[in-house]
């Protein structure tokens, strides 16, 4: 039998990711090369592609070890696209004036690249108690339909739920350790058509001017306070994001009219309960409305209880600093985690994911893959 092999530092192993251009939906060979180091580190994997027969979506799920505690690190291999203007190339992987350059390596190719140098140290040097795993999508910076959701269900329906998730997302604003994500606001999309009686402007009694239907509704729904925040969140808002006629003329009401908002909720709501208020404010100023709503996730919040605990004296042991308890951002997957274990974010920082030359210090990659190792030696593995 071959010895297991493990590839213990995080530039490396990042540097090969970014240089697979795995910009949704394509992979372009990071999976197969995330999933041949695990094999070669002992680690069971299985893929499991979801979605449609003719295009899936890559996914895996790689586990060591069957006892308990079990720690399953969470993360996606797929990037945005890298857009124009790069000083450095965004898939050569370059490293200048001690910082790696690539499309992904904050959001976050390195992120996984140092959780899987961590695991590598770890069994290196400790004999494995309990078990860790990895939950990797190549759907998260799409529609993330058939990513982590359909993956997480997967292993619940086969009782392989873990005990704790860490999702190795850019958390940091500025400096690693900044801040670690224990939940997120829930988000929803509403898109509101309002239709009234096309007709001249000189003669509004023989039309019905469905602007002037949608504009109250509107502002009865943005007049609202939801609520003043909790002791994790801050409060909830409601943004119009379109307010749209498509009307040329001067001389014309039109006979419909549209508008879109987005709703960031707090744990103080659901979904179901703030689609039932638009519908009821809607309908009540133009009953000639129809109304639909996308929720894309459920507010959660992890409570910091040991698990979390634990990750913050590893952060403060490794940078020296407290990492703040946060819950603000936009969406990621642990939405979906949440709903079946306590899941906890920490990763690099992320000031500039997703923008032209995207970047990170490269002892950053060194600090994070040693706050990784000494949380998994504190957790009981």
């Amino acid at each position: 039998m071959q010895s297991p092999s493990f590839p213990t530092d995080p530039v490396a192993l990042a540097q090969d990711l970014i240089r697979c251009q795995s910009v949704t939906p394509a992979d372009d060979g990071a999976q197969a090369l995330l999933a041949s180091v695990l094999e070669g580190m002992g680690f069971e994997v299985v893929h499991l592609p979801f979605g449609p027969v003719d295009a899936p979506t890559p996914n895996f799920y790689a586990k060591i070890g069957t006892g308990r505690p079990s720690l399953c690190f969470a993360g996606h291999t797929d990037v945005v696209p890298p857009g124009e203007g790069w000083a450095h190339d965004p898939f050569a992987a370059q490293i200048q004036d001690g910082r790696l350059y690539g499309r992904g390596i904050a959001d976050m190719k390195g992120g996984v690249a140092c959780s899987v140098a961590a695991i590598a140290r770890f069994l290196q040097n400790n004999t494995l108690k309990g078990s860790i795993s990895l939950l990797i999508t190549g759907d998260e910076e799409g529609p993330a339909h058939f990513g982590t959701k359909p993956v997480i269900e997967w292993l619940a329906a086969r009782n392989d739920v873990p005990d704790f998730c860490l999702l190795g997302e850019p958390t940091n604003p500025s400096a690693l350790g900044d801040t670690i994500k224990i939940g997120r606001r829930g988000s929803m999309n509403a898109d509101i058509v309002v239709r009234g009686v096309q007709g001249h402007v000189a003669y509004p009694h023989l039309a019905d001017n469905p602007i002037h239907r949608l504009l109250p509704a509107l502002s009865e729904l943005t007049g609202r306070c939801l609520d003043e925040g909790t002791k994790w969140f801050s409060p909830s808002s409601l943004q119009v994001t379109s307010v749209d006629v498509g009307n040329p003329a001067t001389n014309v009401i039109p006979a419909e009219a549209r508008a879109r908002l987005n709703i960031r909720f707090n744990d103080r709501h659901t979904g179901a309960a703030l689609t039932e208020w638009i519908r009821e404010v809607v309908a009540r100023h133009a009953p000639d409305s129809d109304v639909t709503v996308s929720i894309s996730g459920e507010a959660f919040l992890t409570q910091p209880g040991p698990a979390v605990q634990c990750l913050e004296r590893a952060v403060q042991d490794v940078t020296g600093r407290q990492p703040k308890l946060d819950t603000g951002g936009g969406t990621s997957d642990a939405r979906f985690i949440s709903q079946h274990c306590a899941v906890a974010e920490f990763g690099l920082v992320g000031a500039t994911m997703h923008k032209r030359d995207e970047h990170v210090d490269v002892s950053t990659l060194e600090d994070l893959t040693q706050i990784y190792l000494t949380f998994m030696e504190r957790f009981g593995l």
